[in-house]
This record gives structure tokens, C-alpha cells and sequence, in this order.
């Protein structure tokens, strides 16, 4: 590579966009996979 010139091709760095330390809570786990239902649009 070096004979011929030839060099690697830089790419820009990957941006990280997710907060993993937030301090939000967690959802209620209302279901408790329960997904069975007497009629529809009641659970």
C-alpha cells in the first residue's frame, strides 16, 4: 500500500444517541400476560 500511495478511506464515528442512565421509571406490567378477553377492546 505504502509503494502504491494508497490509503484508507476515513469514515465519521458513530454518534451514540440512546440514554441508558436516565432517570426515568419503568411501565406497570398491568396485563401480567394475561391476554385473554371476554369481548373486544376490554383489556
Amino acid at each position: 500500500m505504502k509503494a502504491n500511495d494508497i490509503r484508507p478511506v476515513r469514515t465519521r464515528r458513530h454518534n451514540v444517541t440512546t440514554d441508558s442512565h436516565h432517570t426515568l421509571g419503568f411501565a406497570a406490567n398491568i396485563l401480567d400476560r394475561n391476554f385473554m378477553t371476554d369481548a373486544a377492546n376490554r383489556k
